[in-house]
Order: C-alpha cells, then sequence, then structure tokens
C-alpha cells in the first residue's frame, strides 16, 4: 500500500492566491521530508477551487524542490491541450527527474475552458480516444505522425524520448469516472484514478468493469493482477474523529461553495452543484478522517474491498499552511505505522517509501 497526497492548491475564502500556492507547495515539501508515496497534482482553470492551471508546470516545480517523492498529474486535461506538446512535457520530466514524474490524464468537463482553449466538445467526447492513443504513442515510438479525425501531421521524431530497455517511457493513468473511460483505459492496459466522490462499492464495481474488460482485450493475466490504480480521498488526522471532521466542517463548505460555483458550463447553461455541507459530511464517512487508528481502517478497509493499494489523499482541507503541515506529518507518523506491510520510520530517513520500496522510479 502506498499513499500519497492529492494536492489542489484550493483557494479558501479570504485568502489570497499566493497563500494557497505556497500552502500547496509546501505540502509537497513536507510529503517528500516524511517519506509519503506520491504528491498528487489537480489542474483547473478560471475557478479557485484549485489555482493550478498546469499541473506539469507545478510538477516541474515540485520536482526540482524534492528529493526521493513521486510526483503525478491527477490530472492533466487531456481535452484543453495538444497530446503532442504533453507527451513532450511528461518525457521532459521523466527524464530529467530520474523517473519520478507519473502523468495523469483526464477528459475533464463541459466547461468554458474548451471554448478558451479553441478545442471545442468534440475534444471532450468523440476525440478522446484519438488524442489518449497519440500521447500514448508519442512517450513508445521513436517518430510519431497522426492521419485521424482531429490531428493530422507528418511523421516526426519524438525529441526528446526514453531511448533504452533500462528507460522506460513515464507511467500513465487515466481518470475514470464513467463505464466507458473505464473501459477506454481497461483495453490499453492503463491504470485508473478514481474520484474522491464515490465510495468502496462503486471503486470495486470499476475495478472489476477494468478487470473483465482488460481481460477481454488479452491483456496477461499477471498484467490485469498487476494494474496499480489510484484512489483520491481526503485525509485529514486529529486526536479523535469528532476534531478531525469539526476541522472540516469548519472549512470545506466555504471552499466547495466559493470555488464549485465558479465553474461556468460551455453552452452556458445552469448546472447543478453538489450541496457543500452535505458533501463535507459524505468525505467526512467515506475517507480516512478521524483519529490515527481511525484512518489506518479506513484506508485497509478500502484496500481490502477494492484491491486499490495507491492513495492521493488530500491533506490541506483545513486551508491553513501550518495546520496543512502537521496533517501531512500525521499521516506518515502516526497513521501509517499502523497499515499492513508498514517498513518502519527507518525507510522514510533513507529516502525509501514508508510503506513499500519502490521497484523502479517514478511508478508512483
Amino acid at each position: 500500500m502506498r499513499i500519497g497526497t492529492f494536492v489542489l492548491a484550493g483557494q479558501f475564502p479570504g485568502q489570497g492566491q499566493r497563500e494557497a500556492l505556497d500552502r500547496a507547495v509546501r505540502s509537497a515539501e513536507t510529503a517528500d521530508e516524511v517519506g509519503l508515496d506520491t504528491v498528487w497534482l489537480a489542474e483547473h482553470h478560471f475557478v479557485p477551487y484549485g489555482l493550478c492551471p498546469s499541473a506539469t508546470t507545478l510538477a516541474a516545480l515540485l520536482l526540482g524542490r524534492t528529493r526521493r517523492i513521486g510526483v503525478g498529474t491527477a490530472i492533466s486535461v487531456l481535452s484543453t491541450q495538444h497530446p503532442v506538446a504533453l507527451g513532450e512535457q511528461a518525457t521532459l520530466l521523466h527524464l530529467t527527474s530520474g523517473g519520478r514524474f507519473t502523468l495523469g490524464v483526464g477528459r475533464g468537463g463541459p466547461w468554458v475552458d474548451l471554448e478558451v482553449f479553441g478545442t471545442g466538445r468534440e475534444a471532450l467526447e468523440r476525440d478522446f480516444p484519438e488524442s489518449l492513443d497519440l500521447l500514448l504513442r508519442w512517450l513508445t515510438q521513436p517518430a510519431v505522425d497522426a492521419d485521424g479525425e482531429r490531428y493530422r501531421f507528418r511523421s516526426v521524431p519524438v525529441v526528446p524520448r526514453p531511448g533504452e530497455e533500462s528507460d522506460p517511457p513515464p507511467p500513465v493513468v487515466v481518470a475514470c469516472t464513467s463505464p466507458a473511460t473505464v473501459r477506454l483505459a481497461a483495453r490499453r492496459g492503463l491504470p485508473m484514478l478514481l474520484g474522491m466522490h464515490i465510495g468502496d462499492a462503486e471503486k470495486a464495481e470499476m475495478v472489476a468493469l477494468w478487470r473483465s474488460t482488460a481481460t477481454q482485450a488479452g491483456l496477461p493475466p499477471e498484467a490485469v493482477r498487476a494494474a496499480d490504480h489510484v484512489a483520491a480521498g481526503v485525509g485529514q488526522v486529529g486526536d479523535s474523529q469528532s476534531e478531525a471532521v469539526q476541522t472540516l466542517r469548519r472549512s470545506l463548505p466555504g471552499w466547495l461553495r466559493q470555488g464549485l460555483s465558479a465553474h461556468q458550463t460551455l453552452d452556458g447553461g445552469p448546472r447543478a452543484m453538489r450541496d457543500p455541507r452535505a458533501y463535507t459530511e459524505l468525505l467526512c464517512e467515506l475517507h480516512p478522517v478521524g483519529d490515527p487508528q481511525l484512518c489506518a481502517d479506513r484506508l485497509a478497509s478500502t484496500s481490502e474491498r477494492t484491491g486499490i493499494t495507491r492513495f492521493a489523499l488530500m491533506v490541506e482541507g483545513s486551508g491553513e499552511t501550518a495546520a496543512t503541515e502537521r496533517n501531512v506529518r500525521r499521516l506518515a507518523e502516526d497513521v501509517l505505522p499502523l497499515l499492513p506491510g508498514h517498513a518502519g520510520k527507518e525507510a522514510a530517513a533513507t529516502g525509501v517509501s514508508v510503506l513499500s520500496s519502490r521497484a523502479a522510479p517514478g511508478t508512483g
């Protein structure tokens, strides 16, 4: 089991943008210091829900600021950028970081982003499989051309590229929120990134669908079993469950209300929005929010029920930099030792993942 953080760089009510970004960076540096596995970076445009408009840019900064931790995008929105440009960035980060980078991609949503960047609704719906396949070819082949509905160009060399068997391409995960995208990822053998809005039962259903689809597509049984899916969630450690829950009740509803209401739909029409308080309560019920033993029990239970062994936990729920740093440290020092397979505190000090040694850099 590998535990990492999920960084949104959320701007909480009354907070400046610089403060939100500084908190995000500091939380990642702390996660590296205490021996967590991966920092996963969200990407959003035009909303205070998350102030990072380019997950690969922030990943570059954090790869330079950290020593051993993996850094992944969760996600880079493929519908608003050219897959070749994203592939070039991913390969550059992968090679210059010694393999610590993981590329997470997804469709994104039907937001005004598609209008601003000129990609249109087709990029979100019809053209996403073509974009994903072009990206994967760019990450694995020495030269690439395209003759699809959306992209057409002559063969060009892939520069830079991993060029040796001992230097594989960066790992790729796909954000999945629908059965169609689960099947899309499974047919390509790509692990899923599952959102924090769903519980264990739905996660388990999606993993089962992925496995059956991958098997039907001819993926070897050992590859199906080894698929390294990632579950996003909220992690808040307190001396008691009530203390941890109260921390989130004070801060999350205001951030959710301000952030989610700022989304503009592509067609300008109204959109349904979750009730911020009800959503806060749901997150507290689903995820490791409580005293250390409760947090460990929920992580272990989710892993047992779903087969998922990688977690990306949103640790900035308090909205405060110092409190976020304490939360990250408590996650590593108080929760991880209670989990099965804990490698001991010495692992963090030697730069090895607290829960498991990496088989290879960048496996995330």
